[in-house]
């Protein structure tokens, strides 16, 4: 789920895969859940991940928010990949 925070985009998943554990090992007062507050550049990132774009097409959209460093498309596509590893979104391969 994106929430917002001012500008920057807010990240909510489940801090369990299953909810039962939950029961058995969250101690008191302590959210079910796991908040990840995106900083500026994760944030355009982030609002440009609609299954529409590709990941070239998004670093092409943002070279102007990276003020084209020389390193930016390698960091926006590292980005892009570590939101997969860590499973808040799937690639595929557009037809």
């Amino acid at each position: 789920m994106t929430e917002w925070e001012g500008e920057c985009a807010v990240l909510t998943y489940p801090r369990f895969k299953y909810r039962w554990v939950c029961r058995f090992l969250l101690s008191k007062g302590m959210s079910p859940n796991i908040r990840v507050t995106l900083e500026e550049h994760g944030t355009a990132v982030w609002q440009l991940i609609d299954g529409k774009h590709s990941v070239s097409e998004i670093v092409s959209l943002l070279a102007g928010h990276f003020k084209n460093e020389s390193n930016y498309a390698t960091r926006v596509t590292a980005y892009v990949m570590q939101l997969r590893k860590d499973g808040f979104i799937r690639l595929t391969v557009k037809s």
